[in-house]
């Protein structure tokens, strides 16, 4: 509005500045309001971290691998001397389910869980055919504990010997006839097969898995006596 004792120019200049908005007023439009008029800050999504999880998360330079067994011993004392009662507990659980679970897949023959020996396709079928075939050799176990006894006893003593030679030479001669058997059917099977995974490498680990009690063999025999293979 023009007053009589303003110039043109000042009029304009007044016009201008009633026009301009403050900063200050249009950064506290923008602000965050809650439903009772009070600003707040947003939170962050996720929860604050404990302080031994700081600490864990920590940047530093990492210590280089134990060079020595007593060096790896003094790090791993010291590593659960500065856990709690209730971790150690909890991480002693972990590792006994673990070995647990492990062993039982094991000897149900899962492959990712087998010992190097046991594994792959020539080895599973040499165990199944061990596991379908009453083998002499055993019962080597059984033999052996009869043979401890009879050795107290004078009356009979004298005839151990004689038992154990005879009781020695059907078991190789059962353990030759095993090992031609296995590797026969094996190259059969698999015609492929390397040469280093037959042989006398593959007759001995049948016969080794033979002279076990059936309940002691590991994997567990996944066919019954007398199954075709």
């Amino acid at each position: 509005m023009k007053l009589p004792w303003k110039s043109n120019d000042a009029s304009v200049a007044d016009d201008v500045d009633t026009t301009v908005s403050d900063p200050a007023d249009d950064d506290a439009s923008t602000s965050t309001v809650d439903s009772k008029g009070t600003a707040y800050t947003p939170g962050k999504g996720r929860a604050t971290p404990s302080r031994r999880e700081a600490q864990g998360r920590r940047r530093g330079p990492v210590a280089p691998p134990p060079t020595t067994r007593s060096e790896a011993r003094a790090r791993k004392k010291a590593l659960k001397s500065s856990l709690s009662r209730e971790e150690k507990r909890k991480i002693s659980d972990d590792r006994r389910t673990q070995r647990t679970e492990q062993r039982e897949r094991m000897m149900a023959g899962d492959e990712r869980y087998l010992m190097p020996r046991d594994k792959g396709p020539v080895r599973r079928f040499a165990r199944d055919i061990v596991d379908s075939r009453r083998n002499f050799a055993g019962l080597f176990m059984p033999f052996a504990i009869v043979l401890i006894v009879v050795m107290f006893v004078p009356a009979i003593a004298v005839y151990a010997n004689f038992v154990l030679l005879v009781f020695v030479l059907f078991m190789a001669i059962d353990a030759a006839i095993l090992g031609r058997l296995v590797n026969r059917r094996v190259r059969e099977r698999y015609p492929d097969t390397d040469a280093t995974q037959t042989g006398f490498r593959l007759g001995w680990y049948s016969f080794t898995r033979a002279m076990q009690l059936r309940m002691m063999r590991a994997p567990k025999p996944q066919v019954s006596p007398g199954d075709e293979v």
